[in-house]
């Protein structure tokens, strides 16, 4: 196994090289990027500016998460233009939100965690 750090903007992305298969290893902001996708968890669309007032914090800095959370496949940016700012949450966020309590425990791969849950989502569809 290879392992490597990359930068994009303000976020370092640990990337596992196995073999073919290459996975980024999600690094979130805690509570910001959770408090994010919990505020989106009922599938609606919205925005930095309506997740800054919901969440009290600085849009600024909400806009600097929603990339990256967009990077994880946590978040799906939507229309109606294509730079429209409008997010909608993924399966893999809704996820990442039920497993909240589990993320940088030691003794679980949250990651993998997170997989098998968005497994199960697609099998109750």
């Amino acid at each position: 196994m290879c392992e490597t750090s990359v930068t994009n903007g303000e976020s370092n992305h640990r990337i596992n090289y196995h073999g073919a298969k290459l996975t980024i290893t999600m690094r979130l902001v805690t509570p910001t990027d959770f408090d994010i996708l919990a505020a989106m968890v009922d599938g609606r669309r919205n925005n930095a500016v309506n997740l800054a007032a919901i969440l009290d914090r600085n849009r600024s800095y909400i806009n600097t998460r929603l990339p990256i959370l967009l990077d994880y496949d946590l978040l799906d940016r939507v229309g109606p233009a294509p730079n429209s700012g409008l997010y909608v949450i993924t399966p893999k966020g809704r996820a990442v939100v039920d497993h909240r309590d589990r993320y940088g425990d030691d003794d679980t791969d949250f990651d993998a965690l997170v997989a098998d849950t968005v497994a199960q989502y697609r099998d109750e569809e």
